[in-house]
């Protein structure tokens, strides 16, 4: 009887086993897949970055005049800074819904084409050339015009685990490299358009940080004064009113009904 309870026994345990095992194998499967599809998006994206992106240096005015101590007037000076001259041409070749690029200064590893599709669930896990993956891709509002002429222009991009996509938006505020810059491009086949970040913060899903507006009304004025209010750094933007044009760049967090978001308006086209 007591060899009988052991034999039982035994069985008990190996069959534990085999389904922890199995488990096991099966979670391993599933976080392979997951991250094979993070490889195949940072490498496509690499891809077409290569081919289509090169940088240029461009001379650009400094446009805040400086006064020293004793009242004198300086002239402004020219910079040299490095812009992203983008093919067009070729990536419209691979993807007719290519509307821009996104490069961030501060921020080395945010560099990539913005796409627009007929809604907001389409690049939500389509990369750039329509592959099925995780990833998905930086895509504007499908409601916004394509050319970014809209008062505000809604920018979504995936925080992806392993820093892809938007998945280093936040450090511009936890780590602080707004300090390094605090501009971004974006660049079309009708010119490179230079913005400057004047708010970071955590939005509801819901909140009014979402709004479209269809002209530079006082409303939109309001919301522009609200929104550097809410921004958890004051970025010390100067003189700014309804008749900015802005772009908002969303990301998920680890809370599903927040989003952290960075907003840039446009200082020049070059």
């Amino acid at each position: 009887m007591a060899a009988k309870k052991k034999k039982s026994g035994s069985f008990f345990w190996k069959l534990l086993f085999l389904l922890a095992l199995g488990v096991f194998c099966f979670s391993a499967y599933q976080l392979f897949t997951i991250y094979k599809g993070y490889k195949e998006g940072v490498d496509e994206y690499r891809a077409v970055a290569h081919e289509a992106v090169v940088k240029s240096v461009e001379p650009l005015e400094v446009k805040q005049q400086k006064v020293t101590e004793t009242g004198e007037a300086l002239t402004p000076k020219l910079v040299e800074i490095e812009t992203p001259d983008v093919d067009f041409e070729k990536l419209q070749q691979i993807n007719p819904d290519v509307i821009g690029w996104l490069e961030i200064e501060a921020l080395d590893e945010i560099s990539y084409p913005i796409v627009q599709g007929k809604d907001n669930d389409y690049y939500l896990h389509r990369t750039f050339k329509k592959a099925d993956n995780y990833a998905g891709s930086i895509f504007v509002d499908y409601t916004n015009a394509r050319d970014f002429s809209d008062c505000n222009t809604i920018i979504y991009g995936h925080n992806m685990k392993n820093g892809s996509m938007f998945g280093k938006l936040k450090q511009l505020y936890e780590k602080e490299k707004y300090k390094d810059s605090k501009y971004l491009w974006i660049c079309t086949p009708a010119g490179k358009y230079r913005y400057e970040i004047f708010s970071m913060q955590y939005a509801d899903v819901n909140s009014d940080t979402y709004t479209l507006f269809s002209e530079h009304s006082d409303e939109f004025g309001g919301y522009v004064k609200k929104m550097q209010e809410k921004s958890k750094v004051d970025m010390d933007a100067k003189e700014m009113g309804k008749e900015d044009y802005i772009v908002t760049l969303s990301t998920c967090t680890s809370n599903d009904q927040v989003r952290f978001v960075v907003q840039a308006r446009w200082v020049g086209t070059y």
